[in-house]
């Protein structure tokens, strides 16, 4: 599920955000403090739920709220406000829900046990990715997943590596360009390889993978299977996990050698 927040008051959109998660750990959640930033970005993704300020300068929560509806119209809008007198036009806009202000994870938690269009659970894994030896990804059919640029592949071996922390731009540029001088050039450099990354995965309906924020990344390693995952989260020694291990982790990317000796003695450990 792919929830969106929008609130212009940075203190009310952490907030928000903040109880979000407190609800939905699991969850994609993307947040913004401006329209424009908000309707760039419907423009490309999919979004089942959006929590949206009423009151927002430029194009307000109604107005974004319709533009939402147009690209998805079980999309579930729930505003959020400090003002009553705007029910009326939530309830015009057929709106799954309304908050009002201060916001609480027991709020939060009431509009979405009872959504007006149900967001059915996803189980299905939309990728195999494979650290061990070289790093690959694989679609459900078993072909491999082509990346129109090798950086963008490298990132997303960034990311997974990464293990569901979030990274800076500044700190995943650092990585994949070997700490070249971070000038203008590198971070227009880093924005197209990021684009490309999520290109590709867009097209094999895989984007739900990567959560975004407006200057970090993260992979949500419960939408993967990822042999790494799984050999750190095994529990019994002698398992299929273990084995899959023979001492080389994602082979092509010399900022990833370190890892091997890490994994070495886990194994060991586990004999």
């Amino acid at each position: 599920m792919r929830i969106i927040a929008a609130d212009d008051e940075r203190i009310a959109l952490e907030s928000l955000v903040l109880s979000i998660k407190q609800i939905c750990p699991d969850e994609e959640i993307v947040s913004f403090r401006r329209s424009a930033e908000l309707l760039r970005y419907i423009d490309s993704e999919k979004v089942d739920v959006a929590f949206l300020d009423i009151r927002m300068p430029g194009t307000s929560g109604v107005e974004l709220a319709q533009r939402l509806k147009e690209y998805n119209p079980q999309v579930n809008v729930i505003f959020v406000t400090g003002y009553e007198e705007y029910s009326s036009s939530a309830m015009e806009l057929h709106a799954s829900g309304y908050i009002l202000k201060p916001v609480t994870p027991e709020k939060i938690s009431r509009e979405l046990c009872d959504l007006r269009y149900p967001v059915p659970p996803s189980t299905k894994k939309p990728l195999l990715v494979k650290c061990f030896g070289n790093f690959e990804v694989m679609l459900p059919d078993g072909s491999a997943l082509h990346f129109e640029r090798s950086k963008a592949k490298e990132l997303f071996a960034y990311l997974v590596y990464r293990r569901g922390t979030s990274s800076s731009i500044r700190e995943i540029a650092a990585t994949i360009f070997e700490d070249n001088f971070y000038d203008k050039k590198q971070q227009v450099y880093i924005q197209k390889i990021i684009s490309s990354m999520m290109k590709t995965l867009r097209e094999c309906g895989a984007e739900e993978v990567i959560s975004k924020t407006y200057n970090s990344l993260s992979v949500i390693p419960e939408k993967i299977d990822c042999d790494y995952y799984r050999f750190m989260n095994a529990q019994q020694p002698g398992t299929p996990e273990f084995s899959n291990y023979t001492g080389e982790f994602m082979a092509q990317y010399s900022w990833a050698e370190f890892v091997n000796g890490y994994l070495d003695r886990i194994l060991m450990e586990n004999k």
